[in-house]
């Protein structure tokens, strides 16, 4: 064997690389892990300056670990370092990004280590972050004697990879070190826990636990603070220093904290967040938290909620009277032993509870009674509230109802003590947020404090005119917007247990249930009424298609008039009507039955300026105004009283339909219409517009029919003659025999040719395509379909003076204009592109690219150019995805040809033509040439496996882009 070869040098540093990596790994001791590193550094890198540093994050400094220097003093390398604002060494810290310096000894961002700089001449530095996880544990300095001297990729990466494995041990010895110091909550809360199973009094338990969180934490002292929902204030009830505190002791720590001057602090503790008060830091807001810390005269606080059943029955507080930051440890205890007070708390009045259980599931069984008894219902209402009152301490019980049509919510019944007046005024509609809030509810809604709180802001001014200082407010329905609404009043600030709550609730739903049966009663001698009017006008709508006689459209929008004004009890019903795309409307009267009224029929009403037809047009359904909100000119042809009320809908069937009239409902004074009755006319309308509309459609498309019938014989009969003459001229030519000449004999062939070929294609038309089109399969060269379309616009180019250029058929070609000789002869035909051949039928699709290029003609500019770019295509590139479904040509290759030139194409055509228009009465594009022909010329395409697409490109030239199928190689 022979001698082992020596590692080459990029061997030897992947070694090296290795066995520093694994150094770090299993190395347990900081120093030794930087020793390590400093030593790969100076072995590795050709730096004079090395310098490691930790980092403090509470403090904000680094500490040197050492390193390496010129003069192999490294005194200096191991001092503390304070991160200041703006400092090189705090940029890298806060970004954890590498910074790079070109000359340290002029950096003035670096005070300190200019002076190093100055003293070994270092100039080129590098400063790299040690991290792991986002988080900074130290920086790695880095000076070369060079100027600008930075790292190369493989040098780089070498390096970060030391730092990256630096950074992991790093960060998992400091994760191991605060996992030791932190103290261990289990055992202590372990312990409380088995005390509290052996003691019976609750003031036994809550100074056991006072005590073990005092001992566990810490602090200057520790309370329990107790809840009084009726003046909605804590009071000590528990300390370490002052135990089995009574509620009316006159003491500092007994006085009370109010909820109305700590509101944050109470609604904080209320949705069972802890509070923490620490050395600069707060979970309150700064105001709330001053006077927290004033009011208890302490400068630290640690708050942790005591709940039961979603109620605030106090909290646990630890106190310091020096700034402290609290740690997670101590949270996590104080929120663990609050936890366990709230579990021995409900224990001191389990008897009083199961009583008062025990009453509520008897109220609300006598409020389900009177849902089956014979009862009237202020009768059972009365019943309700009273027992209601007494169970809550409240003064009002009120039962609201919402008027859609006043738009405001009314007391159907309210019950109050004797030395009360009821409420005589009415509530304001819910604000969206309030309405979303009963929405959402499954209990009743809370207001402790109406003063202060913002919900149902818009009832504060008249309740609290009347002494109402909070409230309680459930839902009775499950409306969007809820029509009945019960609501509990108090004289003064408190709150309710969930218990309440949710007893009112039950409560609130069974008076719901109650009411929703007194409505339906109440409604269905309306709804009869309305039904017979409704299946009148239904029928009376559907006659014209049911009769055997034929009924004129005025006369059945007449009767369907007088219908839907018999709904509304209406004395005065009309239409203005227009058709699409008029600019006056006219009127058809349907009832006029007060000689208040007055219609002049005979006007004619302009669409844009008529402030009815405008206002009714800009609304989804109907429109209720006052006569007297009428402009002048609406009453040069409507007379009707000054106190009158007017009803006005617009004739809609789809939003992508245009309406075509609006329907005017009067009233000769203002009155309720009941949402029935409305619902209903919106209902009749709504058909009567659907009616219009197939009838228009009806005509309009009988009228078509019979115009393209006319236009059909007539060319067909004219087509028969033309070929009847151009038959009997051949066969005059041909009797008269050959010419003599040589030279005319030659062109009068050619041309007995043609009148052949014309005449034959002409009679195949005649007999073939009489009523319909016939789709024959011929194939033709691309070159020659191109020099014939191009000979066919030959008189239009040169008038135009257009330049015609035509691309992709194999060959560079000249640019061809006017001054040139015919356009056609230049085309390429001899190459392997244009010997191409397309399949289909030719006529129709040489008659296709016809109107294409006349179309580019008439739109492009005098002297403008036209580009013709043809190309082989896959089925799979085309633009449509459609295209191979749709023409059952999944695997044809196809020939794209685009016809791109610069001229104005109107955007509204392009829109249409590419999303044709759903509704068929309304004024478009294609109803006329030239965008009648574009469409054309695109619906023959699909039928002839072809497609046709127009486009404008960013530069603003226009593309008609055709795809043709191509011939195959085996056809």
């Amino acid at each position: 064997m022979g001698q082992p070869q020596k590692p080459i040098a990029a061997e030897q540093q992947i070694l090296s690389l290795g066995r520093v990596l694994q150094s770090l790994r299993e190395e347990e001791d900081v120093d030794v892990l930087i020793e390590t590193t400093i030593s790969y550094l100076k072995e590795q890198f050709d730096y004079r300056l090395i310098w490691i540093a930790l980092y403090d994050r509470l403090n904000h400094i680094l500490f040197g670990k050492g390193g390496t220097t010129p003069d192999h003093d490294t005194r200096f390398l191991r001092q503390r370092v304070v991160l200041s604002p703006g400092d090189l060494l705090e940029q890298v810290v806060i970004e954890q990004h590498p910074l790079g310096i070109a000359d340290l000894q002029t950096e003035i961002r670096a005070a300190d280590w200019r002076k190093v700089a100055e003293k070994f001449h270092i100039q080129g530095t590098i400063i790299l972050p040690i991290r792991h996880k986002d988080r900074c544990l130290g920086l790695l300095l880095l000076g070369s004697e060079r100027w600008g001297y930075l790292l190369t990729g493989e040098a780089k990466a070498r390096l970060m990879m030391v730092l990256g494995e630096l950074g992991a041990v790093l960060y998992q010895n400091e994760m191991d070190l605060q996992h030791k110091q932190t103290k261990r909550t289990d055992e202590p809360l372990l312990e409380l826990l088995e005390n509290l199973r052996t003691l019976t009094n609750l003031n036994q338990k809550l100074e056991a636990a006072v005590q073990t969180t005092h001992k566990f934490v810490s602090p200057s002292r520790t309370n329990v603070y107790w809840f009084e929902r009726e003046g909605r204030y804590f009071w000590c009830r528990m300390s370490n220093q002052l135990v089995k505190i009574d509620r009316n002791s006159s003491t500092q720590q007994a006085a009370g904290i109010t909820v109305q001057e700590l509101s944050d602090f109470y609604y904080a503790l209320a949705v069972n967040q802890i509070v923490s008060i620490g050395d600069a830091r707060s979970s309150l807001k700064s105001h709330f938290t001053a006077k927290l810390l004033q009011r208890l005269k302490v400068r630290s606080l640690l708050a942790a909620p005591i709940i039961w059943q979603k109620n605030l029955l106090g909290f646990l507080a630890v106190e310091s009277n020096e700034p402290r930051i609290w740690t997670e440890t101590d949270k996590n205890f104080v929120q663990g032993v609050a936890g366990l007070i709230s579990l021995v708390a409900p224990a001191e009045s389990m008897e009083s509870t199961v009583k008062q259980i025990q009453e509520d599931a008897q109220l609300t069984s006598q409020v389900a009674q009177g849902i089956y008894s014979q009862h009237d219902l202020e009768e059972t209402l009365h019943s309700c509230a009273k027992r209601v009152l007494a169970r809550l301490a409240a003064t009002r019980f009120l039962l609201l109802q919402y008027d859609p049509e006043q738009n405001n919510y009314q007391f159907i019944y309210q019950s109050q003590p004797y030395n009360r007046r009821p409420l005589t005024f009415t509530l304001h509609p819910l604000k969206e947020l309030d309405g979303q809030l009963l929405q959402r509810s499954t209990q009743a809604v809370e207001i402790e404090n109406l003063d202060e709180d913002l919900r149902f802001f818009n009832w504060r001014p008249p309740l609290l005119e009347n002494g109402v200082r909070s409230l309680l407010v459930c839902k009775c329905t499950h409306e969007h917007i809820p029509a009945a609404l019960l609501v509990i009043t108090q004289e003064t600030h408190r709150s309710w247990t969930t218990l309440e709550k949710e007893l009112l609730w039950a409560v609130s739903q069974q008076i719901g249930v109650i009411l929703r049966q007194w409505q339906l009663h109440n409604r269905t001698t309306q709804q009869q009424k309305t039904s017979q009017a409704f299946e009148q006008c239904l029928h009376i709508l559907t006659q014209s298609q049911n009769s055997k006689i034929e009924v004129k459209k005025k006369h059945l929008e007449r009767t369907a008039l007088e219908q839907i004004a018999s709904i509304l009890g209406c004395p005065l019903a009309v239409l203005l009507s227009w058709s699409p795309g008029e600019s006056w409307a006219k009127i058809i009267p349907g009832v006029i039955e007060n000689s208040k009224f007055g219609i002049f029929s005979d006007a004619s009403i302009p669409i844009q300026a008529e402030a009815l037809i405008q206002w009714a047009l800009a609304t989804e359904s109907y429109l209720i105004l006052k006569v007297d909100d009428l402009p002048p000119e609406t009453r040069k042809w409507l007379n009707a009283p000054d106190k009158g009320q007017i009803l006005v809908m617009a004739l809609r069937t789809n939003a992508d339909y245009e309406t075509t009239g609006v329907i005017l409902l009067a009233d000769y004074q203002e009155c309720r219409w009941s949402e029935q009755n409305l619902s209903a006319t919106v209902t009749l309308i709504s058909q009567l517009a659907w009616w219009r509309r197939e009838k228009q459609i009806t005509q309009l498309l009988e009228s078509t029919t019979e115009e393209l019938r006319q236009l059909n014989w007539y060319k067909h009969r004219r087509s028969e003659e033309i070929q009847r003459i151009t038959a009997h001229s051949l066969r005059q030519i041909h009797d008269l025999g050959i010419p003599a000449n040589e030279l005319y004999q030659m062109r009068y062939q050619l041309l007995l040719r043609q009148l052949d070929h014309t005449a034959t294609s002409m009679s195949g038309m005649l007999k073939l395509e009489h009523w319909e089109l016939n789709i024959s399969w011929e194939t033709i060269p691309i070159a020659s379909l191109m020099k014939r379309s191009l000979e066919r616009i030959e008189n239009l180019v040169k008038q135009q003076k257009l330049w015609i250029g035509v691309h992709g058929l194999g060959q560079p070609i000249e640019e061809q204009s006017p001054k040139n000789s015919s356009l056609a002869k230049d085309v390429p035909t001899s190459n392997t592109q244009s010997s191409l051949a397309i399949a289909g039928d030719i006529v129709k699709i040489e008659l296709v690219i016809h109107e294409l290029l006349v179309t580019a003609c008439n739109r492009s500019q005098i002297g403008g150019r036209i580009d013709i770019w043809c190309r082989r295509l896959d089925a799979s590139k085309t633009v449509d995805p459609n295209y191979s479904a749709s023409t059952g040509a999944e695997h044809r290759t196809s020939l794209e040809l685009s016809i791109t030139y610069n001229g104005a194409i109107e955007p509204e055509l392009l829109t249409e033509l590419h999303n044709t228009p759903k509704d068929v009465l309304a004024a478009s594009n294609l109803d006329q040439p030239p965008g009648l022909h574009l469409l054309i010329c695109q619906n023959l395409m699909q039928k002839l496996q072809g497609q046709l697409n127009f486009y404008q490109l960013p530069d603003n030239r226009v593309v008609s882009r055709l795809l043709l199928p191509l011939v195959g190689h085996d056809s």
